[in-house]
């Protein structure tokens, strides 16, 4: 290893460090805060309670829905199983919420005891996002997306199962101790599960880095906060006790938010998908009709020309049958590298098909037209690779040689192929043996 690696080696361990003191340090400030919060006398009031609780469920169904969208564009188990969790989670908060005003009628005593459905619907949560990491390293997509579907309902039916006959098979059900150093000890017990759940996603980073996957970490090492805080909670209401219900409601309009836009940014590379060419990343012949029509309104419009013009690769079967169809498809990758650096913003490139490719040349004349090939088929002889490529062009301008698509498109072919039976295209084969 060279100075260099080395030198990158202490910066890696550096910032590792850096990570866990951070890390640790911030966990150490919340349970100060929140200590220090314990103290306060403040009371919250139960309508405020209530709200934050169905705007909770509100978000954890919303959330639930694009989980949903986002497994069946992905086929991702983790989102899978996420919505399934969320939606259960929020189900049990909602319901939740309808019985506060028994239990604070039910006086201090009962006051005393953390409710249940915190404690399972929280637990759940933890759980399940612990088991939707495992189930992904496992095996990361769906084969059979309609039984996968079946299938994580099961699991998650079977973790709701076994969480809430865990709580309600304990001898004491969880109390709240205000004398004690930590009010709600169990609230350290699910903060510890979300702790590995955060670790888990934040490994998970190392692969998968986009917004949803940043968001699932920041949201889950909120819910971590979240328990840290309402286990310094020594009455239902308290400072602590609402922390804690802003910081899991945060950590729902987190993860919803990262969802949101991961899944706009799915729907725009479909949408871009859908209107390019996968070899080159032009537009293809969609794309072209569309650009060809709406040109032709605003030419009306204006009574402004514009330009297409076609293009044809010279020669490429026989770069494929001398160099290899890899080469050939270089070789058309290179024109299109070319079309997409040296044309103007407003211009549109496409791939016609096969070998030939269109670019249409917003308010161009003929001769525009004719400087833009020349310029083209320079820049494809000078960009230094192996073999020489050249083309041959065909120009049409509206309305001149056209009003429709098809007419321009027309009198653009009988051009390209005017040029290339007269041969004055720019050929230069005698250096496709040097590619083998």
């Amino acid at each position: 290893m060279g100075v260099v690696g080395k030198f990158d080696a202490r910066v890696a361990r550096f910032c590792w460090h850096l990570r866990w003191f951070l890390g640790a340090a911030g966990v150490a400030a919340f349970l100060v805060l929140a200590w220090w919060l314990r103290h306060l006398s403040f009371s919250a009031d139960p309508l405020f309670y209530a709200y934050l609780d169905l705007v909770g469920s509100l978000l954890s169904f919303t959330y639930a829905a694009n989980a949903l969208v986002r497994f069946r564009g992905t086929h991702d188990r983790l989102s899978l199983i996420l919505a399934f969790g969320f939606v259960l989670s929020g189900l049990i908060e909602t319901a939740a919420t309808f019985g506060l005003y028994n239990l604070l009628a039910a006086g201090p005593v009962a006051q005393m005891h953390v409710p249940l459905a915190w404690m399972v619907s929280r637990t759940l949560l933890a759980v399940l996002l612990l088991a939707a990491l495992v189930i992904e390293w496992r095996i990361p997509n769906a084969r059979e997306p309609g039984r996968e579907i079946a299938a994580a309902f099961i699991v998650v039916g079977a973790v709701a199962y076994l969480t809430s006959a865990a709580y309600l098979g304990v001898p004491a059900a969880p109390t709240i101790r205000p004398a004690a150093l930590v009010a709600r000890p169990w609230d350290l017990f699910i903060a510890a599960i979300f702790l590995l759940a955060a670790f888990g996603f934040r490994r998970r980073l190392r692969t998968a880095a986009t917004a949803f996957d940043h968001a699932l970490f920041w949201a889950v090492s909120l819910n971590v906060a979240s328990h840290l805080a309402a286990s310094q909670s020594q009455r239902l209401l308290d400072a602590p006790f609402a922390v804690a219900q802003v910081v899991k409601v945060l950590s729902y309009a987190v993860v919803l938010g990262g969802a949101l836009i991961d899944n706009a940014r799915l729907f725009e590379q479909v949408r871009r998908l859908a209107v390019s060419d996968p070899l080159t990343g032009l537009a293809n012949y969609r794309r072209l009709i569309d650009v060809l029509a709406n040109e032709i309104q605003r030419s009306r419009r204006t009574e402004r020309p514009f330009a297409i013009l076609l293009l044809d690769l010279d020669g490429l079967k026989t770069v494929n049958d001398h160099c290899g169809h890899l080469v050939g498809s270089r070789a058309l990758c290179r024109l299109a590298n070319v079309l997409r650096v040296h044309c103007r913003a407003m211009d549109t490139a496409a791939r016609y098909g096969g070998d030939e490719f269109a670019l249409v040349l917003p308010e161009a004349s003929r001769e525009a037209a004719g400087f833009v090939a020349q310029r083209i088929c320079q820049r494809l002889v000078d960009d230094g690779e192996k073999p020489l490529l050249s083309v041959s062009a065909g120009a049409a301008v509206f309305p001149q040689d056209g009003d429709t698509i098809e007419k321009l498109l027309g009198a653009a072919d009988r051009a390209l192929y005017g040029m290339k039976r007269h041969g004055s295209g720019i050929r230069d084969f005698t250096r496709i043996a040097a590619c083998l």
